[in-house]
């Protein structure tokens, strides 16, 4: 957090020399306007985090998507990831929400990479119109078992990291 300070601060000092004071008060105003406008999606997002994690059914949860799901927990993982709307705001608090109730590190890492890169929202809306068809079902298919294998190895690599019931 000191070194964004200073990065900041040495950032206004030389906007001001190159810019002026009104220089740095238009990025000032500009990035006012900014975060204004992402807080309400950000307040947003970890009310449905919260949400999420008190309607969730906590044992279906931890049979289906927890440390004992197995390879069916990664592929539940990875199809929820991929059919997952929204953007961040949407689905690292849903992800929040799902360790909270009972999905593992594996699981979970799977719902996040494939929201990441199979996430139909953005195929559907930025890919097939620009790349094609072909070029967005290729890559689909391409990508279908990164989501499985990072969440496999986030699952190898937690149990050994913390052997116990969690984290101390």
């Amino acid at each position: 957090m000191i070194m964004i300070g200073v990065v900041v601060a040495v950032s206004v000092v030389l906007v001001w020399r190159r810019d002026g004071i009104d220089g740095v008060l238009e990025i000032l105003t500009s990035d006012l306007t900014l975060f204004g406008g992402i807080l309400p999606r950000v307040l947003a997002g970890c009310l449905l985090g919260a949400f999420v994690a008190e309607i969730l059914p906590h044992e279906k949860v931890s049979r289906s998507l927890g440390p004992q799901s197995g390879l069916k927990g990664l592929l539940i993982g990875t199809a929820f990831g991929a059919i997952l709307p929204g953007g961040p705001f949407t689905a690292y608090p849903v992800a929040s929400a799902l360790l909270t109730v009972g999905a593992d590190f594996g699981a979970t890492i799977a719902m996040v990479v494939s929201w990441t890169l199979i996430g139909y929202g953005r195929a559907v809306a930025w890919e097939l119109p620009i790349m094609g068809t072909d070029f967005t079902l290729w890559r689909i298919v391409i990508s279908l078992p990164v989501p499985v294998l990072a969440g496999a190895l986030g699952r190898f690599v937690y149990v050994r990291m913390y052997p116990k019931d969690g984290p101390p």
